[in-house]
């Protein structure tokens, strides 16, 4: 008989005890990761973003495609549509046109996602007077019942109307100088919301419209329009106006230059909208654009409208809208425009304009 004590007993206990410490260790950082990841019960619920909102992106994103129950609608159908125009571009986006959408179903869907609206307004000198009747219009038909902050930059705050606002909508005054040409308050737009974005406007909206003061609503315009980059077709160039005709800067020398063979659509610069990011990377594109060919004494053709088309020819907009969306009360209205849902005013261009038009 041995009297040393067996080895084995000893060594099959320590090899149990590191096991259960295993456990508990394994346990213990399932838990730590489980909390991390917002997956405790208590913190989920503290922590879940809205709906619409991508907490990747920190900025309110379109959400699921959701609709309340019991809402009453025409039944959509395949074989049924508009068959004057087309209502898709060449990289899959959307091509919106009265009668390819439902107004009740696509307000209903982006009301429950719930947006923060801006909308860039320049009213420099004797524009201000078109404030009143662009604002009241939109109080009718502009994304009725959506939060709305109408951003008016203006060298004449006392000019700035009284209106009556429905619920949610607001209206805020930015002051900016006064021009002596009126390329200069087009080209300031882009260098005033880009220093407006930053300080303010990025705190207290989801998605901004760019659009011109000297314009009136006549019709609907609703949550359809929305997408992360929203441009509108020109009215003058969107039927049979071959690109090479297109109205795009062609001198070299400019940052927005584009070759004669090159070119999707003509858009204008007086509507265009977007998710808030992707409009600030737009607007401060048009301004920066505008600096480095003021460097090189040389203005684009159109002003920010030439690098606006330059740069949507190479970054394509999520969503095309008709000229629906800016018509024009000089021109006659097409067959195929069913509806005008804003439209510029006629004005006599020497008398608004500081440099009498020139």
């Amino acid at each position: 008989m041995s009297c040393c004590i067996s080895r084995k007993p000893i060594l099959k206990g320590l090899t149990w005890f590191f096991i259960f410490l295993g456990f508990l260790y394994v346990i213990y950082q399932g838990r730590s990761i489980l909390s991390l990841n917002g997956s405790d019960s208590n913190i989920a619920t503290k922590s879940k973003p809205p709906n619409g909102f991508c907490p990747d992106k920190g900025s309110w994103r379109i959400g699921d495609l959701k609709m309340q129950t019991g809402l009453k609608y025409a039944q959509p159908s395949t074989q049924k549509g508009r068959t004057d125009v087309n209502s898709v571009t060449n990289w899959n986006a959307p091509l919106v046109w009265e009668g390819t959408f439902d107004p009740v179903v696509i307000d209903a869907i982006y009301k429950k996602m719930d947006p923060r609206v801006a909308v860039a307004l320049f009213a420099v000198g004797k524009y201000t007077r078109f404030l009143k009747g662009f604002l009241e219009s939109a109080e009718k038909y502009f994304l009725v019942d959506f939060r709305v902050t109408y951003y008016i930059f203006t060298d004449n705050k006392g000019h700035v109307p009284t209106i009556k606002l429905g619920k949610g909508r607001n209206i805020s005054v930015v002051t900016v100088p006064s021009a002596k040409r009126w390329q200069e308050v087009v080209l300031g737009r882009m260098k005033w919301a880009t220093i407006t974005i930053d300080k303010q406007i990025r705190n207290e909206a989801d998605y901004l419209y760019m659009m011109d003061i000297d314009s009136v609503f006549h019709n609907y315009f609703g949550a359809e329009s929305l997408s992360p980059m929203s441009a509108v077709l020109h009215r003058i160039f969107y039927k049979n106006t071959k690109r090479e005709h297109f109205p795009y800067e062609r001198r070299p020398k400019s940052t927005a230059f584009i070759p004669a063979d090159e070119g999707d659509y003509y858009y204008t610069a007086a509507v265009w909208g977007g998710y808030l990011e992707d409009m600030y990377r737009l607007v401060k594109y048009c301004y920066t654009q505008s600096e480095e060919d003021a460097k090189n004494d040389i203005e684009a053709v159109w002003q920010e409208e030439s690098h606006l088309n330059k740069y949507l020819l190479y970054n394509k907009p999520t969503k095309v809208l008709s000229p629906e969306y800016l018509w024009s009360d000089y021109n006659q209205i097409q067959a195929d425009i069913k509806v005008v849902r804003i439209s510029q005013l006629i004005k006599n261009y020497k008398e608004v304009r500081p440099n009498g038009g020139h």
